[in-house]
C-alpha cells in the first residue's frame, strides 16, 4: 500500500503534501530534521491521508493535490474528511 499525506506545521500552520509507502516512519522522518523540504517548519502532524494500490496512483494524486495551489482547497479537502 502506498499513501498520499498531508502534513501541518504547528510552526506556521503551512501544509506540506507528500507520498509514501509507510506513514509513521515518513512523519518520523519529517520530524526529525530528515527532510530537507520541511525541517524548517518541525514539528509536524498528519492531518490527512490516503490510500492507493500502487506508487503511480499514489504519485497522480499528490501532483493534483498540489496542484491546486490554494490552501482553501487543502483545507476544504481536510474538512471534507473529518465529517465522514
Amino acid at each position: 500500500m502506498f499513501y498520499v499525506y498531508i502534513l501541518k506545521s504547528a510552526l506556521n500552520s503551512s501544509y506540506y503534501v507528500g507520498c509514501t509507502g509507510d506513514l509513521s516512519e515518513r512523519l518520523k522522518l519529517h520530524n526529525s530534521g530528515q527532510v530537507n523540504s520541511t525541517k524548517r517548519y518541525a514539528p509536524w502532524t498528519m492531518v490527512y491521508s490516503e490510500k492507493y494500490n500502487n506508487l503511480n496512483e499514489a504519485r497522480l494524486r499528490e501532483l493534483q493535490i498540489k496542484s491546486w495551489k490554494k490552501r482553501s482547497a487543502i483545507e476544504r479537502l481536510i474538512n471534507n474528511a473529518a465529517m465522514v
